[in-house]
């Protein structure tokens, strides 16, 4: 799976390696002490409860010592990788909790340009964690739901076109920071034919060694629209649910289970998660109320108040058909 569970298995094998030495050491050498300018052998068993007092002690804060500097070895090649594009990794700065994110007066200036090119601040963006933080608008009664441990694995699919590079690998990292790892067979990224080159390379090396194995890149060799943009990631797609999603989204705790759980029930259902939204000009979390999708007479994308049934039902965990 991805590089960070594989460092957190890592991580715990060192953990127990480190302990098992240090106890392997405890046991079978004697301890040896200092005393003026010569040194002289202590056995073990004559001083249990020094053992106890001092030497516990010791192992912990030298496997605590130790697991500290291999955290801190591997978020630096981790991190040295988003840092190599000029982003940022981790769960503070600026956006941290959804909250709007704002620049300097000089960093304004700068962000102009590429604001027109996106049509959202992507020089903002760039400044923004791509781990950053989100809220949880669930109602309570959501996040009380309990779900099997049998739901089947989705594949979230990614459709872009000249994108922010940032955009995209924050789509990315959201996706696998709240998706829990036993349902998330893969992430397919389809180029439609992108013209800006820090989507082709650079894009490609930083997923392939952030997340090895996870990460796909399907790129068209001519631009092919949306819909069959879209067949060719479900083409590329290995689990039992495909997911399609805008390349420019942050996902938040607990959006998987239950619509796996719908789509697990009747195989046929097409889901449509509730979507907050995030402002283009400071990428600030906006919660949206309960609602229906629907599409207007020229196929805009709308919300619908949701059905009068479902409002007498009094329960907000209920889907909107």
């Amino acid at each position: 799976m991805a590089s960070l569970r594989r460092v957190k298995v890592l991580l715990v094998l060192n953990l127990i390696a480190v302990a098992g030495f240090v106890l392997f050491l405890a046991k079978c050498r004697p301890i040896t002490t200092k005393s003026g300018d010569s040194f002289h052998d202590i056995h073990p068993r004559a001083e249990v409860a020094n053992l106890t007092a001092h030497g516990i002690s010791s192992i912990q804060d030298a496997v605590l010592k130790r697991l500290s500097l291999l955290e801190d070895i591997v978020y630096r090649q981790l991190n040295g990788l988003s840092k190599s594009l000029g982003l940022i990794e981790g769960y503070g700065g600026r956006g941290k909790g959804g909250l709007p994110a704002t620049l300097s007066p000089e960093e304004e200036e700068k962000a102009k340009g590429p604001h027109e090119k996106y049509g959202y601040n992507s020089y903002l963006s760039e400044k923004i964690s791509l781990d950053r933080s989100i809220p949880d608008y669930r109602p309570t009664k959501c996040k009380e739901l309990k779900y099997g441990k049998d739901l089947p694995q989705i594949s979230i699919i990614f459709i872009f076109v000249n994108e922010a590079l940032s955009v995209i690998l924050r789509s990315v990292h959201s996706a696998v920071n709240h998706t829990p790892a036993p349902l998330l067979k893969e992430i397919i990224l389809v180029d439609d034919n992108s013209d800006e080159e820090e989507l082709k390379a650079p894009l490609e090396e930083y997923v392939n060694k952030r997340y090895p194995g996870l990460v796909k890149v399907v790129r068209n060799q001519k631009r092919e629209g949306l819909i069959r943009a879209r067949i060719e990631g479900w083409k590329a797609a290995t689990g039992q649910v495909t997911g399609f999603f805008d390349a420019h989204v942050e996902f938040t705790a607990g959006w998987a289970e239950p619509v796996l759980s719908r789509i697990q029930e009747n195989r046929k259902r097409v889901i449509l998660p509730s979507i907050d939204n995030i402002k283009q000009d400071n990428f600030e979390v906006q919660r949206y109320e309960n609602s229906a999708h629907g599409y207007s007479w020229e196929l805009w994308c709308m919300y619908i108040s949701p059905p009068k049934d479902w409002w007498d039902a009094g329960d907000p965990s209920l889907p909107i058909r």
